[in-house]
Formats: structure tokens, sequence, C-alpha cells
């Protein structure tokens, strides 16, 4: 279960800068130097269990200890992203966040994030397929006053045309240098839209370009209506806090909004149809420097898994691409001289299907038939022999050591909690996440890679420079 599954994150996953006056989202793509960078640290339990428990209205509530310094981090996590957006209307979910900081009645836009500003704090918002959330890290004295914020902004969020449009253009300027302007990213979409025939997951996190263009403030106020409530939401709270000291304040703010009843308890959506064939995609663009291929394999997620199968595949994954001891490295890069890189990544945390990824940078002169060719020889060597015991233990205890060395980041572990829990997980999936990992045998290894790393189960991709030949003109 690794927390890598936002696709739509803002400058606490990238380390960028942003305006003080307000938050700009940046839409992260799973380009190849993500892929590349090795396994993210999984989830495991923190020294100090979580407390959790339900208000009466719905919002349940996570408290991670941890007293290692006088701060906390408030994260709120609304069970909706871009995938429960309405057909036509793709980057719904993206452009609310942003507008969720034009104000409330009671506090105009701004003041909410001047506030966590004055206190030495900072804040930041983020989308993803399956969710939304928001977050503010303070000293712990001011966790009363971000939970007043917070509540007040789940309901009584004010919007006009007047700030509502110049936000829409925003977004369209981030479409336009995240997307538009990144050949890698434009692949990544296209892949995707080619993996999922009929789930949402196909579509771009920030929305097709024609669709953005036309969202509007009706848009936003009916999305947030339907969606923004403590009945679909999850509070994660980590740090200097004790859950019963800060229970009735979280009674007294979260707890006075109304829930709403029209929320299903489950969210439903367009599964996707037993895979056919592979299928291809290449992006030509004059821009790119450096050719790459890279594959999604359509794959059951830590939510839709059979038991075994998603820790299964973690290790597979950690087995072919996760450095320079990976199976995948040693083949491309050092055996034989065929790849610059080399990696593979499995998106665990998803409600729904999720998808494995394989990717590589050919070396000057080296074809991609090359390349698949050795990447195809490796997979077929794990599905026909079973996986060294040294090399099985080695990856299973590098991904739980890198759980371990995370938990010093008191935002990675509310991150970790509020992904797993709003993608289908429990706090039971979380902290026993160690223990199904060191299970994991390589029969099971060998038999997650003969089901899900099929062909029949793929889409490949390849980015090459220049342009696409146009299409011959039908003679009369």
């Amino acid at each position: 279960m690794p927390a890598r599954s936002d696709l739509s994150y803002r400058d606490d996953c990238l380390d960028m800068t942003v305006s003080a006056s307000r938050p700009r989202a940046a839409l992260a793509i799973l380009a190849t130097a993500l892929m590349l960078a090795g396994p993210a640290a999984a989830q495991t339990a923190p020294a100090n269990p979580p407390a959790t428990f339900t208000l009466a209205n719905g919002l349940d509530v996570v408290v991670i200890p941890d007293r290692r310094t006088p701060v906390v981090t408030q994260m709120i996590w609304y069970k909706v992203g871009s995938a429960d957006e309405t057909p036509g209307k793709s980057g719904l979910a993206h452009f609310l966040e942003h507008l969720m900081f034009k104000g409330t009645a009671k506090h105009p836009a701004g003041e909410f994030s001047q506030t966590v500003l004055k206190v030495g704090g900072n804040e930041n918002a983020f989308t993803s397929l399956d969710y939304t959330g928001y977050y503010q890290r303070v000293p712990r004295d001011q966790l009363d006053k971000m939970m007043a914020f917070e509540a007040d902004r789940m309901t009584g969020l004010v919007l006009k045309d007047e700030n509502v449009l110049p936000e829409r253009d925003v977004v369209l300027e981030e479409y336009n240098m995240r997307v538009a302007n990144n050949p890698d990213a434009r692949l990544t979409e296209q892949i995707m839209a080619a993996l999922y025939l009929n789930h949402p997951y196909g579509r771009p996190v920030i929305g097709w370009l024609q669709e953005i263009q036309k969202l509007d403030r009706e848009d936003a106020l009916a999305f947030y209506r339907r969606f923004y409530a403590p009945n679909n939401a999850t509070l994660v709270i980590a740090g200097d806090v004790d859950a019963e000291a800060i229970r009735p304040a979280i009674e007294r703010t979260y707890g006075a909004v109304p829930a709403q009843p029209a929320i299903a308890p489950q969210r439903v959506r367009p599964q996707e149809p037993a895979p056919a064939g592979p299928r291809t995609v290449t992006l030509a663009d004059p821009r790119v420097e450096q050719p790459s291929v890279r594959r999604y394999y359509l794959v059951p997620s830590a939510h839709t898994a059979a038991k075994g199968d998603s820790p299964a595949l973690e290790v597979l994954a950690q087995l072919l691409g996760g450095g320079s001891n990976s199976y995948l490295y040693r083949a491309l890069v050092i055996d034989r001289p065929l790849a610059i890189n080399v990696g593979a990544n499995y998106q665990g945390t998803a409600l729904d299907d999720t998808h494995f990824i394989v990717a590589a940078t050919p070396k000057p002169g080296v074809e991609f038939s090359e390349i698949e060719k050795a990447i195809d020889n490796v997979i077929a060597d794990i599905v026909r022999n079973p996986v060294r015991s040294e090399d099985l233990e080695r990856v299973k205890t590098q991904l739980i050591a890198q759980s371990i060395y995370a938990q010093d980041n008191q935002t990675t572990l509310a991150r970790w909690y509020g992904a797993a829990l709003t993608a289908g997980l429990t706090v039971q999936d979380i902290q026993s996440w160690p223990q199904r990992i060191r299970a994991v045998t390589s029969d099971q290894v060998r038999a997650v890679a003969q089901q899900f790393l099929d062909r029949n189960r793929s889409v490949t991709g390849y980015l090459v420079k220049g342009t696409l030949p146009k299409p011959e003109e039908k003679r009369s």
C-alpha cells in the first residue's frame, strides 16, 4: 500500500515554492522519473497506535500520537476524486479544490491561509482519483483554531463569478504547464485513457482541456453540495495530541456540521471488462529529449485484490525495479547495455483495480523492441523459476525498513492513514502491512506475475522525438 496514489498534489510532495497568498495546485503526472525513483515508503503502524472514533454525523476520526515535537498536522480527506465526477465535467474535483480557498460567510478569502502563516504553520491541498484532501501543520496550541476553520468551510463555502472564473484560468494555466507542455505527462494521460476503457480512472485528474474550459460556478457548487459533508470525510490528526483530550473540540467543531443523507455509503463505479488484448500508444513530440517506453498492466488494488495478491505485487515491483539490485536493472543496465535506467511501480492504494508499471529509458541506438524483449524475458524467468530466497528476503526487508524510516515525517503518517482509509482499507490493514509483506512467498510472487503481468492486460506507451505523420487524405 505505497502512499503514491496521488496524481494531483501540492508542494507537500514536491517541495515546491508556492504563493504566500494561497497554495497553488501542482498536477503531478506519474512521469518516468517518479517511476524510476524506487518504491515510496509503504504504510506501517506508528510507535503509538492511532485512536479511532466516529461522530454522530458520520465523520470518521483518526488520531495518531507523535510526541516528538509540539506540532500537529490536521488533514481532512473527502471521499471524492476525479473518478467520481459527472461525465463531461472532468477536472471538477480539482477545480473545487482550488475554489475551497475562496472563503466563507464567516471567514473571507485569504483569512484561513493568512492565519496559518501568522502562526508559523503551512497548509496545502491535493486531489487524486479517489479523494480530495486539505491539511495544515501548525503549533499544537493552534489546532482548535484550525479545526474551526476547516469545519466551517466543509459546508460554508461562498463562490462568486469574480473569483471562480479567474481561478479557472489558473487551472488552465496549470494544465498548460503540467500537461500540454510536458510530453511525458501527455503520454501518461493517453496510456491511462487506453488502459481504462470503461472505468473513470481513464480520465485525467486535472481534466480534459475542452471540459475544464467550460467549468463554472454552478458546476463547482453542485459538486460541493453533493460530496462535501462529514459523513463523506475522514479527519486525520497526527502529532502532539491525545485522542480523549481533543475529542471535545472535535465534537464542538466538526460535530456541529450536519450530515448529508443523500450520500451513498459505498461508491459504485463502472468497472473494466476483461482485457481482450494488448494496446499501444505512441506520442511523438519535437520537445522530447530522451525517448522512453513504459508498460501499464491492469491489476487489482489493495482493496480489490484476493488475499495475499496485493503484498505479492508490492514485492514483485521491488524485485523487478527497486534499485540497482533489481532484476530489470541488472538485465537491462548492467548485464546488457540496453537502457540508461529502468524501474517498476505498483500503485496499490486505490478503491478499484489499479495499475502496475514498468518503464525504461533506452540507450541511444537501442530499439524499443529490444527493451521490451528483455523486459518480457525477465518477467518470464520469474514465472518459470522460484525467486531466490536471498532476493526475496532482501526486498521484503527493504520495503519494511523504508516504511519505518518514513515514520519520522509526521505529515507522511497522516497521509498513509488518510489515503488508505479513503481507498476502502482499514486501520488494521495499515497496521498489518509489514506482517503481510513478510509473509509473501516465492510461489505467490510467481503466481501474481503469471496472472497479472500478461501482455493482454497491458498498454505500452512509446515517447519519441518528432511528429507523427499526418493521415493520408482519401482519394476520390
